[in-house]
């Protein structure tokens, strides 16, 4: 078993990197590699069993690995790239999550005929988009620099708040078939909101404070970023659950908007280290899946898809856009770029 695990480990960082190169040679989306790569040594030719490799580890090691990809993500957020922009990405993460929320529930009911419950739940968990499929897209397809930023800020941002919003609204499924109120789903909510903001902007301050006095020397300062952001990710993820993805977000947004907080060679480490947990987490979670579950749904699932990605992403921009300079083209862009991502995947599972 030992042996396996060294196997599987070292296997995940080079086949991914090997999707990663080709994608890159073909001018192709990672994702398409990685997903299949994921499909094939999991569910088709049965290699790769997540779960029985990794057992009650793969949850935390998903969750922490995402949490990293999110903090490099937000760590590149700085706020005079929307000025002027800035109410179109506000609405895409609050109007845009309901527009999404709504019509994905609404495809889930009506296509595959699920219950209510089912269906709100599986809305909340596609409202998520994230980095990990946006910035490539946006790296091949180069538009302009209004539309990517706005499409960079959204996918980082939405991340934590669509986590939010799938574990809100498990809370409100049980909670009325217990026939108990819903008091504390408002607690619950007010609590993550505050636990992840508080401890984000303290631990994005503190450790901006430390590199800006050089606390921490040249040598160690990818090495403490790393443990910085790992430690408000479990801090925040111990004192309430759902918390931590706001948190690390938060961090990294404080510190790239600080003055005098010189963060390239952190960004150049974390990028580095983000494409290597990208790779293994699409292998892994694309090798959990379930083919006969998804036969089971057959045109349903691309009736879903359909309805997602050309009903549902364009009226959340539209409505998210409605007044702001954008053109429609740029609106109807940012409408059919909302792949979902792993953020998605691993709220899934």
């Amino acid at each position: 078993m030992h042996t396996n695990l060294i196997l599987v480990l070292c296997g995940l960082a080079v086949v991914g990197f090997a999707c990663q190169w080709l994608a890159w040679r073909l001018k192709l989306p990672a994702i398409l590699f990685l997903l299949g790569t994921g499909i094939l040594v999991g569910p088709l030719l049965g290699w790769l069993d997540p779960d029985a490799v990794f057992g009650q580890l793969l949850t935390p090691i998903v969750s922490v690995a995402v949490a990293v990809i999110l903090f490099e993500g937000s760590l590149t957020l700085k706020l005079g790239e929307i000025r002027g922009h800035g109410s179109v990405v506000r609405n895409l993460v609050s109007v845009g999550v309901f527009v999404s929320w709504a019509s994905g529930m609404l495809a889930a009911s009506l296509i595959l005929g699920w219950d209510i419950y089912l269906a709100a739940l599986f809305g909340a968990v596609v409202t998520v988009s994230g980095p990990t499929v946006v910035m490539p897209l946006l790296r091949a397809v180069r538009p302009t620099a209004n539309v990517s930023s706005i499409l960079r800020w959204e996918s980082i941002l939405i991340d934590p708040i669509g986590a939010i919003l799938a574990l809100l609204v498990f809370d409100v499924i049980i909670s009325l078939q217990a026939d108990n109120g819903l008091g504390h789903v408002a607690v619950a909510l007010v609590t993550i909101v505050a636990v992840g903001t508080l401890l984000g902007v303290v631990g994005g301050y503190l450790f901006g404070l430390a590199i800006r006095n050089r606390v921490i020397p040249d040598l160690l300062r990818d090495y403490a970023a790393l443990a910085a952001v790992l430690t408000v990710f479990g801090v925040a993820e111990t004192a309430r659950a759902e918390s931590g993805f706001l948190a690390v977000t938060i961090m990294g947004v404080w510190l790239a908007n600080m003055r005098q907080v010189d963060l390239a060679d952190i960004l150049e480490f974390k990028e580095s280290l983000a494409l290597l947990l990208l790779g293994g987490l699409f292998i892994l979670l694309a090798a959990k899946l379930d083919i006969e579950a998804m036969a089971g749904i057959g045109v349903g699932a691309i009736a879903i898809l359909i309805v997602l990605q050309l009903v549902a992403g364009p009226l959340r921009a539209f409505f998210s856009a409605a007044g702001s300079p954008l053109s429609w083209r740029e609106i109807l862009y940012v409408g059919w770029v909302f792949p979902r991502g792993v953020v998605a995947a691993a709220v899934a599972c």
